[in-house]
């Protein structure tokens, strides 16, 4: 029996955004272009699993947001700040892709697709934390800024496990293990600046009230909303009722759970491929 050839390593890249700095990417595939957008407190790395898999038909693109493993950060972040970065990658790779979010990451794909309607094709959003009843409790709205001030006094931990137990809502004993991993809780402290930019981006979204239709109300782009059977309850409710605002396809990944893009990515891609197909040639 032959075996299936191994798809050539990802070769490494970058960009120029608008304001200047660097994002750093990996390619791998041909074909049409899907971005991988990381979420919180993640880069590239995290996000491989998935980019092998989807490259056995499409270009993958897959970065560092600002902030992150080898991409710059040249302060005063914005939300458009980062839709700069992924339209200089997409300009970079023939002017129109499919983005791929997860977490806080389908966030800002679905803010991309909504600003770059020529230029995004399709958004395909797995799970963006989205607050939208008494499911768990609402995200303060000064989280940002009290995550903002331990970067700025050297806590870079400590706001890393702030950000975990209340955005992320973990328990305080998940919080303390994951201290002892000491690679990954090395890694996630030295991009800790990110955590109060992810938590901004998310600002509005996280009140356990209805979502309102003024961000993504316009969309064009096709999408794909997709949640595990495996997640907690608001984040059901949370992904169906924003489905349903902006007509986006829905899906319950049997099995999956937040983390699956990163530890599963194989179980996500009956509906990936389903939607890139109806989506891209």
């Amino acid at each position: 029996m032959s075996k299936k050839k191994s798809s050539p390593a990802p070769s490494l890249h970058r960009v120029t955004s608008a304001d200047g700095t660097a994002i750093s990417f990996e390619r791998s595939g041909d074909g049409p272009v899907v971005i991988l957008v990381a979420q919180a407190l993640s880069d590239l790395r995290d996000n491989r699993r998935l980019a092998a898999l989807l490259a056995d038909t499409r270009t993958v693109v897959n970065y560092d947001r600002r902030g992150r493993g080898g991409s710059g950060d040249a302060g005063g972040w914005s939300i458009a700040r980062e839709i700069d970065d992924i339209e200089a990658l997409i300009d970079a790779h023939e002017g129109r892709a499919v983005l791929f979010g997860a977490s806080s990451g389908a966030i800002l794909a679905l803010d991309a697709a909504a600003a770059l309607p020529e230029k995004v094709g399709g958004v395909i959003a797995f799970e963006p934390p989205v607050i939208v009843d008494d499911r768990r409790a609402p995200v303060p709205r000064d989280l940002a800024d009290r995550l903002e001030q331990l970067v700025d006094e050297g806590r870079g931990a400590d706001a890393v496990g702030e950000f975990h137990l209340v955005a992320l809502g973990a328990s305080p004993f998940l919080t303390g293990a994951m201290r002892l991993m000491v690679g990954p809780w090395r890694a996630m402290v030295a991009m800790a600046q990110t955590a109060v930019y992810d938590t901004r981006l998310c600002a509005g979204l996280q009140d356990g009230m209805p979502l309102s239709r003024d961000r993504w109300g316009g969309l064009q782009a096709r999408a794909l909303v997709l949640v595990g059977s495996k997640s907690e309850p608001f984040l059901h409710s949370g992904t169906l009722e924003l489905a349903s605002l902006i007509g986006a396809r829905y899906a319950t990944i049997a099995g999956a759970h937040h983390a699956t893009p990163m530890m599963k990515p194989a179980a996500l891609m009956p509906s990936i491929s389903s939607f890139l197909r109806a989506t891209l040639p």
